[in-house]
């Protein structure tokens, strides 16, 4: 399942983020892809540096404490974050992202954008399906997630610079179409509580929901 979730950071948040960035030191990107990746990948990333890892914490903790993110990710353990920085002249071309980050599955990509989209030129995350491909560029502070199963590139930027953190998420759910069956299910059984309160409809649908995630989920 693919999905956009706006505002998982305030303009407060995105302020402090920002801050931070500004005393930040931006290496070649090349370093963490795969061989593969490596040949296509053209980025920089913010160094490893104690100052950014307040901007990190912050933004884990937004990402975990957020309710659409838990329930389409189903987190169970979410990797260090990078932040991304592309300038005029630099893409990452078509790539699967690694099945193991430092030793932890991916099931989950994601990009949270940080930057005005009117602020630079292409950037768009582009993700690859058997139905075409679909171009992605959200306001600051949003995020696309999507299986890492997906092949996906970032669009040349041709003018500004897009700054972005993205991750990975070990699920509870490895299995993507059985993470978006829980998903749908338990975002209709709390439509059915804000509307009609508790009933025995409700309680099936929750029993369902708790017998489901007891047969696929791994602890």
């Amino acid at each position: 399942m693919q999905i956009v979730i706006g505002n998982v950071l305030s303009a407060e948040d995105l302020a402090a983020v920002h801050t931070a960035l500004k005393h930040a030191r931006f290496v070649e990107g090349r370093a963490t892809a795969g061989f593969a990746a490596r040949l296509v990948k053209n980025n920089q990333q913010a160094a490893n540096d104690r100052k950014l890892d307040a901007a990190r914490a912050l933004i884990a903790g937004r990402l975990m404490s957020n309710d659409v993110f838990r329930l389409a990710a189903r987190p169970k353990t979410l990797s260090p974050l990078i932040v991304s920085r592309y300038e005029p002249g630099m893409a990452y071309g078509s790539h699967v992202d690694d099945a193991l980050m430092q030793g932890m599955r991916t099931d989950v990509s994601f990009t949270l954008f940080l930057s005005q989209p009117d602020s630079y030129d292409g950037g768009e995350l582009v993700i690859e399906s058997a139905s075409g491909e679909e171009a992605v560029k959200l306001d600051p502070g949003s995020l696309v997630a999507y299986p890492s199963t997906a092949l996906h590139r970032v669009a040349p930027v041709t003018r500004g610079a897009r700054l972005a953190a993205v991750g990975w998420v070990r699920s509870y759910v490895r299995d993507a179409a059985r993470r978006e069956l829980l998903f749908d299910l338990d975002t209709a059984r709390r439509a059915m509580f804000t509307r009609e309160g508790n009933s025995a409809e409700y309680d099936l649908v929750s029993k369902s929901l708790a017998n489901l995630m007891r047969m696929w989920v791994e602890d």
